[in-house]
């Protein structure tokens, strides 16, 4: 397994400029990350970037509210994915889902995922504002909708992902859909905690901080998984 084939680097911010993605691409192919999440308006540029390269683009769609009609989200993804969008992240509908609307938010889930066909769906869940029963209960519509992954947090909340709602989601879904953990997110020895309580998937808005203690990273169980792993072993070399 790939370290480095399990960590999205994403830049999401409104003031974003071309320049950004630029280096933004640049970072992903010197690390061989697995994919760049982007803003659907740079999808075009991000995939020029990356063209001779395996690194995947991914954008977002009913962000960061998800409060947009599930219309304007399969219109969002479907134009996204014409311009060369790989992977679609939405963001579920939180009123809905806290007045219990459970119909509507299964019927928002699976008409985006029929609408993009193969293209993985990750659907953004906002840990930060559910509760565990609410957590739960939207894992289950997630399952239902057949959506690809569960991911924790948008960025534009009270906060981003936690081990407890990653474990609360896997002990949930179990390994029926996969799960990205995004949001204050920035150093090597967080993402291996992540890999190991149930994540397959990372998502970072920068380069990682140094490792502030080497000897107790190398005994996580995941890391040693990827002591072959040549990019991680670069990563090390760099920060420690």
């Amino acid at each position: 397994m790939n370290l480095s084939k399990q960590i999205d680097l994403t830049l999401l911010h409104a003031t974003t400029t071309e320049r950004d993605i630029i280096n933004l691409a640049q970072e992903a192919i010197k690390y061989n990350f697995h994919s760049i999440c982007v803003s659907s308006c740079y999808v075009p540029l991000a995939k020029q970037l990356i063209t001779d390269s395996d690194i995947k683009i991914s954008t977002v769609v009913g962000f960061p509210l998800g409060a947009a009609t599930t219309s304007t989200k399969i219109f969002e993804a479907k134009e996204a994915i014409d311009y060369g969008a790989d992977e679609i992240s939405m963001v579920v509908n939180l009123g809905l889902l806290k007045s219990r609307n459970y119909v509507s938010i299964l019927k928002d889930i699976t008409d985006v995922k029929l609408a993009i066909g193969n293209i993985p769906l990750k659907v953004i869940i906002e840990i930060s504002e559910l509760n565990k029963n609410e957590i739960i209960k939207v894992c289950e519509i997630c399952l239902d909708a057949k959506a690809d992954y569960i991911e924790t947090s948008t960025g534009f909340s009270k906060g981003g992902a936690t081990l407890t709602a990653v474990k609360i989601i896997k002990k949930t879904v179990r390994d029926n859909i996969s799960i990205k953990a995004t949001g204050d997110i920035d150093d090597l020895e967080t993402i291996l905690k992540y890999l190991e309580n149930g994540a397959d998937r990372v998502g970072i808005s920068t380069i990682i901080k140094p490792i502030n203690n080497l000897r107790q990273l190398r005994n996580n169980k995941v890391y040693k998984q990827y002591l072959e792993n040549s990019t991680l072993l670069e990563v090390e070399k760099v920060y420690q």
